[in-house]
């Protein structure tokens, strides 16, 4: 699973498109690349307003179409020339789209959950059974995605659920269809220190289990996604449920 700043690593040839060429080169024909995307939703705003009122405001909306739909500006250019290339494969789920390229694309991605898309059997759950390992370049230490499976497996009482409306495609033709999942915006509980993620990171690295390297002008970092989520799990135990 990818995480980068082209920011970051500076200068490639090629762009955005060289940097995945390259990654793509050291994974190898028998390997795999994931990303998560996020979606631009055009009626989003209605999951601001009360839920009864969702419904009527989203009667007339333009369903969501996860092919076309550009990525979320915060998720970065990278991910959205990742979207964008050939055999790219990419889930429906308008509030957790993932991306997937490469020989075991399918089976990651493959029937994903609507709700609880970052939870049991999805991508990131399958990433972790699979062995996978996350790559980080240069990107912010509060995105570590593979964090949110580790939120579904902690022992932490009352999480922090959350219900969103969109306007889809379905077999008949649009409908309203709503998504129900751990809060993944506000955070699982109240919590007043600085984000969390970035605290676990900070407290697995200390650990010595991460690979550490350059590319390009980026700090490079690979992370086995099952340690981090056992790790984080437990953080979250500990620290989450006080």
């Amino acid at each position: 699973m990818l995480h980068a700043s082209l920011r970051a690593v500076g200068p490639v040839e090629g762009g955005a498109d060289g940097l995945i060429d390259g990654i793509e080169q050291a994974v190898g024909s028998g390997g795999t690349l994931l990303m998560i995307l996020g979606a631009v939703v055009a009626h989003e705003w209605v999951n601001q307003r009360p839920e009864a009122e969702r419904a009527g405001l989203l009667a007339d909306a333009a369903p969501y179409d996860p092919l076309t739909a550009p990525v979320l500006p915060e998720v970065g250019t990278l991910a959205e020339v990742f979207r964008v290339r050939p055999g790219t494969m990419v889930t429906d789920n308008p509030s957790g789209r993932f991306a997937a390229r490469g020989a075991r694309a399918a089976e990651l991605l493959r029937d994903a959950p609507w709700d609880d898309y970052y939870g049991p059997d999805s991508p990131l759950d399958r990433l972790c059974g699979m062995g996978g390992r996350v790559l980080r370049l240069g990107a912010s230490p509060d995105t570590t995605t593979v964090l949110h499976f580790a939120e579904y497996l902690a022992d932490v009482p009352d999480k922090r659920r959350v219900r969103r409306h969109y306007r889809v495609m379905g077999a008949a033709g649009p409908e309203t269809r709503a998504v129900e999942c751990l809060d993944d915006e506000r955070g699982i509980v109240d919590w007043p220190g600085e984000d969390t993620f970035a605290l676990i990171l900070g407290a697995y690295r200390a650990t010595g289990r991460v690979a550490t390297g350059r590319v390009g002008k980026a700090d490079g970092e690979l992370i086995e996604a099952a340690d981090i989520v056992d790790f984080g799990a437990r953080w979250m135990g500990e620290n989450l449920a006080r």
